[in-house]
């Protein structure tokens, strides 16, 4: 008598196989997953890349709910922002996973630049994965500026007409630039439905896109690790690298522990703090956008902050504007200016340490004084930090080729 699981398991195996004559499905999986051998060294740092696909899902999920209810036009979107909190079974929560998600989506962000900047993730032969992940991060902005615009609140209304009037400082182009982004001569119901086309159709599908490019170069040249080491250096004669594990099941599993980590303070945060005092979802934008009333102060969301502090740091517009494009800009250029013979700051001098470390400080008041009233003494300060900023960039370019660094290992180590 036959035996009923081998008469599944045979069953399967054809269906498997019919498939696989069609679409290439065991092929794709043992190359991305099981084929694909990544450093047995990684460390929490490396949750970051599958944590960035996940919040990614929950965006493009809960926004697809999201637009099932919101309508774009001025007179009618703040009201069913407040239909979908109100009135909708469970609405509430959809927007909170959606606001709460974009902020998450931007820490997750800069802990994952942070990694590259750490364990020299930019550098070669890695150029074009970082510059892809920049082009991910700047469509990223645009999608949540003009996502941020859609609920149509106070905030919304009057902190895209800051930011779409820095443009108008732009000579010769300006006035016609923001007209044209506007789509009227002032923010109107116009300026409301191409960004909601925007953010809800063009600006995701770019963004797909890039995330798609960005993993397959990721792919091709094999994943960083925290020693700087190339693994593929080191193979053995089957030509699998002896310090490589498969991807799967090894760090699918670590990804999982790691996913459900971050699914408990997502979730603390959605239902005990989806305000975050003001910092997701701004007290001005719980009022209705009005033309005539201009808030006491306005200021971007916090992920934008930084930026705008060094364009608050400038006296004069179309200078701000410029300093605050290449603070973007210069991020595209440091693979080539991290000229270190070691990639990983393991072995780089304490020179580097000190620079990284005042980076991200510059960066992080850079953000609390972008949120801040602009007081005389609090514009000295931003740009002492806004020169802070820059600095790291430059004196990496000079000091990187010439400073010390620790003899690297022919391995990565544990």
């Amino acid at each position: 008598m036959a035996n009923p699981e081998n008469t599944q398991a045979a069953s399967d195996n054809k269906l498997m196989a019919w498939i696989d004559k069609r679409l290439p499905v065991t092929a794709l999986w043992n190359n991305v997953m099981t084929g694909y051998y990544a450093p047995k060294n990684f460390n929490f740092w490396y949750y970051l890349g599958s944590l960035a696909l996940l919040v990614l899902a929950i965006q493009i999920l809960s926004g697809i709910f999201l637009t099932m209810h919101y309508k774009p036009d001025a007179e009618l979107a703040f009201a069913s922002v407040e239909y979908i909190m109100r009135d909708v079974e469970w609405g509430w929560l959809v927007r909170y996973m959606h606001s709460t998600g974009a902020s998450f989506f931007f820490v997750v962000i800069y802990l994952h630049m942070f990694r590259a900047l750490l364990y020299g993730s930019h550098r070669e032969p890695r150029e074009l994965v970082w510059i892809l992940g920049m082009l991910i991060y700047v469509a990223l902005m645009a999608e949540a500026f003009m996502g941020y615009v859609l609920p149509w609140g106070q905030m919304s209304y009057w902190g895209a007409q800051v930011i779409i009037n820095l443009f108008g400082a732009i000579p010769g182009i300006g006035e016609p630039l923001t007209e044209w982004i506007r789509g009227d001569y002032f923010i109107s119901d116009a300026t409301l439905n191409r960004f909601f086309a925007l953010h809800v159709i063009a600006l995701p599908l770019a963004i797909l896109g890039l995330v798609m490019v960005h993993l397959v170069a990721l792919r091709e040249n094999g994943s960083n690790n925290p020693d700087g080491i190339e693994i593929k250096a080191n193979k053995d004669e089957n030509g699998i690298p002896k310090d490589g594990i498969p991807f799967h099941p090894y760090y699918t599993v670590k990804d999982i522990f790691g996913v459900g980590m971050f699914l408990m303070i997502f979730a603390f945060v959605i239902f005990f703090w989806p305000e975050a005092g003001g910092l997701f979802l701004e007290h001005d934008n719980f009022v209705p956008a009005d033309p005539l009333v201009t808030p006491e102060h306005i200021k971007p969301v916090w992920y934008f902050t930084p930026y705008y502090a060094i364009l608050k740091a400038v006296p004069d517009k179309l200078m701000g504007v410029i300093l605050m494009g290449i603070s973007v800009l210069i991020l595209f250029f440091v693979p080539w200016l991290d000229r270190s013979p070691a990639k990983s700051i393991r072995y780089k001098g304490a020179w580097y340490k000190i620079m990284l470390g005042l980076f991200v400080i510059a960066f992080l008041r850079l953000g609390m004084l972008g949120m801040a009233e602009g007081t005389p003494a609090q514009t000295i300060e931003m740009r002492v930090w806004t020169f802070v900023y820059f600095a790291f960039f430059i004196l990496m370019y000079f000091i990187s080729p010439r400073a010390k660094t620790k003899p690297l290992p022919e391995r990565v180590t544990h």
